[in-house]
């Protein structure tokens, strides 16, 4: 039977962990209710954004806020590439929803490939944001970059919500989202909207891979891994709102972590599949659906 401090400390690093699947679930959200599109790419989005960091930081000796920062846009920027030539093209052209999805799964081995070629294939990390750590409150270690990923995605969720309630361009996604046509007879330009929830979606999913390197690594690989749990994080808590998103990914994180704790690292894949099918079972539309829907 593990003890107090093993699952104390499990517990700490799960809520690490989901925090970061919780970003990557926003960024599935924001374009799945843009477009109805699931984006299943946005695993590479969170391995460019590690990529991307430690290449300028390594390589021009810039600062960690600042190659952060210049990662995320060049980030953004390949997501705002992926819908204009490859899911624009088809959308036009009324292609079947699952041919777009499967176009996404295709961009995804593209970029894993591109980045073997030009950045190769050993794992990369850098040092955490704040030096000096962890933080101990008795036999309980706490990473300082864990402070980094809650703060950054409290932030985060906080503007986004602030994003899509009260900006023009946040109304125009959400009528997006609720009808696409209805949208379009407005005057919404609505594969206009459709570039910006790509660039918002990959921008979340750099900065999550950002965030996690410093205590993990970034590879080529990770884009896949990442991308499922976040995908199981946004089922889990609705596709609505941020928040929803969030919560689902750290509700999947601890789930995972302490998994671990009882019965091993080779169960961890399994209980997350078996939570997932709970609750499609029981909240078909999320823990968290019919609050976002409301909200």
């Amino acid at each position: 039977m593990p003890s107090i401090v093993e699952l104390t400390q499990s517990l700490v690093t799960g809520v690490g962990i989901g925090l970061i699947y919780g970003l990557i679930a926003i960024g599935f959200s924001v374009i799945y209710n843009a477009s109805g599109i699931v984006n299943f790419a946005q695993g590479v989005f969170v391995m460019l954004g590690g990529m991307f960091a430690h290449s300028i930081l390594t390589r021009y000796g810039l600062p960690i806020w600042l190659s952060a920062i210049i990662a995320t846009i060049l980030v953004a920027a390949v997501g705002v590439l992926v819908q204009i030539f490859v899911i624009n093209p088809r959308w036009r052209r009324n292609a079947p929803l699952f041919a777009i999805i499967l176009a996404t799964l295709a961009v995804q081995l593209l970029i894993e490939q591109i980045v073997i070629l030009t950045l190769g294939d050993q794992p990369r990390t850098y040092p955490e944001f704040t030096s000096g750590g962890p933080l101990k409150l008795g036999p309980i270690a706490i990473p300082y970059q864990l402070f980094w990923v809650l703060g950054v995605g409290a932030i985060l969720v906080f503007a986004l919500t602030q994003f899509f309630n009260r900006t023009p361009m946040g109304r125009a996604l959400r009528a997006c989202a609720q009808n696409r046509e209805a949208a379009a007879l407005l005057g919404i330009p609505v594969e206009r909207m459709l570039i910006v929830a790509f660039a918002l979606s990959a921008g979340l999913g750099a900065i999550a891979g950002i965030l996690i390197t410093p205590t993990q690594y970034t590879a080529y690989l990770i884009g896949t891994p990442f991308g499922i749990n976040g995908f199981i994080a946004a089922i889990i808590g609705g596709f609505g709102s941020p928040v929803a998103g969030l919560v689902g990914g750290i509700f999947l994180g601890i789930t995972q972590s302490e998994a671990i704790v009882f019965f091993g690292a080779g169960f961890r894949n399994i209980i997350s599949l078996s939570l997932l099918l709970i609750v499609l079972m029981f909240f078909p539309k999320g823990l968290f659906g019919g609050f976002a829907k409301k909200a």
